[in-house]
Formats: C-alpha cells, sequence, structure tokens
C-alpha cells in the first residue's frame, strides 16, 4: 500500500475545496471527493501506465478520485467479472460509475455480458452501468456483430420505464448511441424511440421523445452514412 498511499498524498495536493462545491451542485457525491479534475487525473495515469495491483489498492481507498484514477491503470486483460461486480457494487456517483465503465470496463472481455447482467440489476448505479457500458461499447467497438446491439435495443425497451434520473439518462444514452452506430441500426433505434415516446409512462415517453429529437435530425443521420 506504500504506493498507493504516496499516490493519494499526491491527489491531497492538488485537492480543490471550491470545486467539489460545484461537482455537488452536477449530483456528483461530494464524500471523500478532493475535486482533482479528470485532465490531471490522466496526466497522473500517463506516468504511473498499467498497475493493476495499484488500481486495487487505490480503489480500496474509497476516495473519488483515487477510484477514478485506478479505472485509468487496472489492466482489462486482468480485470475480472468478480472485480467488476465488486466496483460496480462500490459505486456512489454517476461521474464514478462512468469514468470506471470508460476507461476500463469496456475494454474487457466481460463487457457485453456485463451489460445484460446489471440491466436487470436494482441497485441504480449498478443499472446505470450496464447502459453506460452499452453507450461505450455502441461507439468504441467497431468490430461487434450487430446483432449484440440489437439485443440491446431489447433490452433498451424493457427496462425504460424506470423513473429514476441516474438510470434512465443513461437507457437514453444506449439507446441514442446505438442509433448513431450503423444505418440498420439507425433505423431501428428511432423506431423504438418512437415507440417508447408512446408509452404510458413517463420515462420511457422521455426517453424516446429525446432520442427521436437527436436520431430524427439531419445531422445525425449524415454522420451514420459516414460512419456505415
Amino acid at each position: 500500500m506504500q504506493k498507493a498511499a504516496e499516490i493519494v498524498r499526491r491527489l491531497r495536493a492538488m485537492s480543490n475545496p471550491a470545486a467539489v462545491a460545484g461537482m455537488a451542485r452536477f449530483g456528483i457525491n461530494p464524500q471523500g471527493t478532493l475535486g482533482v479534475p479528470i485532465p490531471r487525473l490522466r496526466a497522473l495515469a500517463r506516468e504511473l501506465g498499467r498497475d493493476h495491483r495499484l488500481a486495487r489498492e487505490l480503489w480500496s481507498t474509497r476516495i473519488h478520485e483515487a477510484r477514478i484514477l485506478a479505472s485509468m491503470v487496472a489492466d482489462p486483460d486482468r480485470t475480472s467479472v468478480d472485480l467488476m461486480n465488486r466496483w460496480a457494487a462500490g459505486f456512489d456517483s454517476w461521474d464514478v460509475c462512468d469514468q470506471v465503465v470508460m476507461n476500463l470496463f469496456r475494454w474487457t472481455p466481460h463487457a457485453y455480458a456485463r451489460a445484460s447482467s446489471w440491466s436487470r440489476d436494482k441497485r441504480p448505479f449498478v443499472k446505470r452501468a450496464a447502459f453506460a457500458l452499452m453507450a461505450a461499447l455502441a461507439s468504441g467497438d467497431r468490430t461487434a456483430a450487430e446483432g449484440r446491439f440489437v439485443h440491446f435495443l431489447d433490452i433498451i425497451r424493457r427496462e425504460a420505464a424506470d423513473e429514476r434520473d441516474i438510470v434512465k439518462k443513461a437507457i437514453n444514452w444506449a439507446l441514442r448511441g446505438i442509433g448513431k452506430r450503423t444505418l440498420a441500426l439507425h433505423a431501428r433505434s428511432l423506431k423504438l424511440a418512437r415507440e417508447l415516446s408512446r408509452l404510458p409512462y413517463p420515462a420511457a415517453r422521455w426517453v424516446g421523445r429525446d432520442a427521436v429529437r437527436e436520431l430524427s435530425s439531419a445531422a445525425t443521420l449524415a454522420r451514420v452514412k459516414k460512419r456505415s
């Protein structure tokens, strides 16, 4: 733990209480938060390189920025399903959830299975992680079979009525992301968005209407055609 303790000292030296107050206004949990900006964490991660043991030690500190840094230095190939489940269970802020998904979870061989499994989880941040993973995979994994994302659309249809803000926003993110992947998925996603916009559930209607607005725009369609 000596190296982790030194890193924590460095993080504390970068702390900014005013930034913590600003983060709280955006719904970020201020508990254990130092206010270190992401660019500084990324610079520190580049300096440290991959260090899976250090990542586990940083996560165990329960410090907000140390956990984000842990996701940047962890090794995706050494990241087990058990570790993913334990870290997801420890999420207590939407930004930590999203950073861990984007920096680490989406690069693991377990990403698709975890997205499907967590989508049924009752815990809000674990469920958010499922849909953040879907969004990240839709934009980042260019070699995946289209059927994987058709399956995700079925999950979105099933879960779209979840009223919790941090969950419904991630569901919307996933739907929009899948819709921007290929022309075929764009058509499927837009059709689903229109279906959701007519359902008698406020969360599903919000998810659908917001996705319709973006996916039906000429600019979005042009970008999808270019990517396809």
